[in-house]
């Protein structure tokens, strides 16, 4: 395969390198994880840009550093979206808003609150270029279904924190946006009635989008700011589609005082919960991301105590902000793990990031897997250590 000239460049950086690299983009998730020890940085700044984007075909191609908001403009102009939802969580981890890059979203595997409809962000990337930390390009994937064959190194990359090497390219599927969207308001549940309505909300055939629940704190923070818990569920479509299934949902569902909010008033809301706005955090709180079935969301919020939190996809994936200290963290494992599910600590200083496990450990045989894979990517070990596992 013909390495470009950007990628030559880092493959030799690489190449030259005696000492560990931090692999940045333009650091909007530098605090998640942990720390990265490094004598240098390497990054995707310069490789910036769209190189395919074919409407038609429902496929875009752009350099790992073009700043995501210009895809998002570019498919916009074509009445098109990402089916994954990306959040911008700079409110919560720092930073300018907008600055994110296609590369940071895909190298973290972040998703917002359309995943539980309609999958996460790996399940959209059809085709990677990349440079391994033995200065190899790499190319996996393709521009179509059909095409793609061989080893799946997209989603092994996706969701690697840049510890497999440096992503260049990346090529998505991309949908038709709504014209239309349309929010349930069910005000007044606690989270066990919420995860039961939003249940069934998602079981039905009406085609939900989002199903989110807010106590009364985090309702407070929405755009338009809410005095009780509201429990919301989305719905995107045609315009007459939406009021039409919308209303049948919402007198299905039998809450008494459930409202619908239109068009402009749900993209507001949406966007506001896509990036987080509603969790209740303060400067120098810890965050965490707990993934659990649906149907224990609501205990893990009340096994911890002290840290607030809210509950999207349906229940299934818990935020919670609060003390950043390592008895908050442990009773966030601790709940975690009673309920079989896992946990992401998103941001807390150093000391804490570098004290605990940021991730589940994994079992003895995945954790071999997990060292062959980086050793057969990685073999020096100097693309962004220890990020994810200690040590790895």
């Amino acid at each position: 395969m013909i390495a470009t000239e950007a990628e030559s460049l880092i493959a030799g950086q690489i190449a030259a390198a005696r000492e560990p690299l931090l692999v940045r983009g333009a650091g909007t998730k530098s605090g998640m994880l942990r720390p990265v020890q490094a004598a240098g940085t390497i990054g995707t700044a310069g490789l910036s840009g769209i190189t395919l984007y074919a409407p038609k075909e429902l496929i875009i191609s752009a350099l790992a550093g073009t700043p995501l908001h210009e895809i998002e403009t570019a498919l916009a102009e074509h009445g098109q979206h990402l089916i994954a939802e990306p959040p911008d969580l700079s409110a919560l981890l720092g930073g300018p808003r907008d600055t994110q890059t296609l590369g940071g979203v895909v190298a973290t595997n972040l998703s917002g609150p359309r995943r539980v409809a309609w999958g996460a962000m790996r399940d959209h990337v059809m085709g990677i270029r990349a440079v391994t930390g033995r200065a190899e390009v790499i190319h996996s994937g393709g521009r179509v279904l059909k095409n793609v064959t061989g080893l799946d190194l997209c989603k092994l990359f996706t969701g690697s924190h840049g510890t497999l090497g440096i992503i260049t390219e990346i090529t998505l599927k991309v949908l038709p946006a709504s014209e239309a969207t349309g929010t349930i308001v069910i005000p007044g549940l606690d989270a066990d009635a919420a995860v039961a309505a939003m249940s069934a909300a998602l079981g039905s055939p009406y085609g939900v989008s989002g199903a989110v629940w807010l106590p009364a704190e985090a309702a407070a923070r929405l755009p338009e700011p809410f005095d009780r818990s509201v429990t919301l569920i989305r719905i995107e479509d045609f315009a007459a589609s939406v009021s039409y299934r919308t209303e049948k949902l919402r007198v299905e569902l039998g809450h008494a005082g459930a409202a619908i909010l239109d068009d402009a008033a749900s993209r507001t809301l949406w966007r506001a919960v896509r990036d987080a706005i509603p969790l209740p955090v303060t400067d120098g709180d810890g965050i965490w991301r707990v993934s659990v079935r649906p149907s224990c969301g609501p205990g893990v919020l009340r096994a911890v105590v002290g840290p607030a939190g809210y509950l999207d996809w349906g229940g299934g994936l818990v935020w919670l902000a609060g003390p950043a200290t390592e008895t908050t963290h442990r009773a966030v494992e601790a709940a975690a793990r009673l309920a079989g599910g896992t946990w992401t600590l998103m941001r807390a200083p150093d000391s804490l990031r570098n004290a605990v496990d940021v991730v589940p450990p994994e079992p003895a045989v995945l954790a071999a897997i997990t060292r062959r894979v980086k050793e057969a990517m990685d073999p020096r070990g100097i693309l962004n250590p220890g990020r994810i596992y200690a040590g790895l």
